[in-house]
């Protein structure tokens, strides 16, 4: 991965055809912040417009430099990457594109889950005005852009193919694993959306957040082989009955304590797929809370 601290507000000529602008958002779980990307010369598409805020806005307007916007594209409905695109599109007169609402693409095994907790930066409110299904292909500046479904991180996510280039969202990112956090989140479907990226004629990743990945096929097959090893520690670990956020004090020792219940999120869906898969079992209803035994 090629990483720096970029400003926010400037736009950033990362190769030919795309601009990088990042949005003032940094946090531990965005990093340095959103990275919002202007794709094209003579005419643009915008991915990822990012958080609700006015100096991103006019930053992209500025990128966007008068040209004319094919597409607004949001790659998913968390509240770093889908409110802006509103604005933008009043701006631009452009329609916004996703893959849905942000219920969009939740699994059945989701659909079914009681008391799980999650929600954590939804954008309830995002409705695009246009559908992408997974395969659609739009033209963008001349070159096809294809839509890849990547549900996993959110029901609705999308990862875009362009040229040389895929554009990522938080499905991959450029400085860490994603949070998969239920029902929005799903394991399951995560690590279905990796293997099917593979193999993969990108030759860069860009990712919703941190730098470039520059040797994208390697990097999906480090992403599975990490959460196949979260899986044989939780496993390892699971020698009584346990729940999610003790599995999370036991794994993740080096993590700050302000990221354990994001890490406790990650584990449960961890172990939500190893009780679909008939590998541990719930005790009483599986909940946010509930004990977890190994059978």
């Amino acid at each position: 991965m090629s990483d720096h601290a970029p400003k926010t507000g400037k736009a950033d000529r990362l190769a030919p055809g795309i601009l990088r602008v990042l949005a003032p958002n940094p946090s531990p779980m965005t990093y340095h912040g959103t990275n919002s990307y202007i794709v094209g010369e003579r005419q643009v598409t915008v991915i990822d417009p990012g958080p609700d805020n006015s100096e991103h806005l006019a930053a992209l307007v500025s990128a966007i430099g008068g040209r004319p916007v094919q597409h607004i594209i949001v790659t998913h409905s968390h509240l770093d990457h889908s409110p802006l695109a509103g604005p933008l599109s009043t701006a631009t007169g452009t329609p916004v594109s996703a893959f849905g609402p942000s219920g969009a693409g939740r699994s059945a095994v989701m659909q079914q889950l009681g008391d799980i907790g999650g929600g954590e930066g939804i954008d309830p409110a995002f409705r695009p005005d246009i559908l992408l299904p997974d395969g659609a292909e739009i033209d963008v500046d001349g070159a096809p852009m294809r839509v890849q479904h990547t549900p996993g991180h959110l029901g609705n996510h999308i990862c875009l193919a362009w040229r040389s280039a895929m554009f990522t969202g938080d499905h991959i990112m450029g400085w860490a694993s994603t949070l998969i956090s239920p029902p929005d989140g799903d394991l399951t479907d995560f690590m279905a959306s990796c293997e099917r990226m593979l193999p993969t004629d990108a030759q860069a990743f860009y990712p919703g957040h941190g730098g470039v990945v520059d040797e994208p096929e390697l990097t999906v097959r480090n992403l599975i082989a990490h959460r196949k090893t979260r899986e044989y520690q939780i496993l390892e670990k699971l020698t009584a009955v346990k729940t999610a956020a003790d599995l999370a004090t036991e794994i993740y020792t080096d993590t700050p304590t302000a990221l354990l219940p994001a890490a406790t999120r990650n584990v449960l869906a961890h172990l939500i797929d190893l009780t679909t898969r008939g590998l541990v079992s719930p005790v009483g209803q599986l909940r946010q809370n509930a004990g977890f035994k190994k059978l």
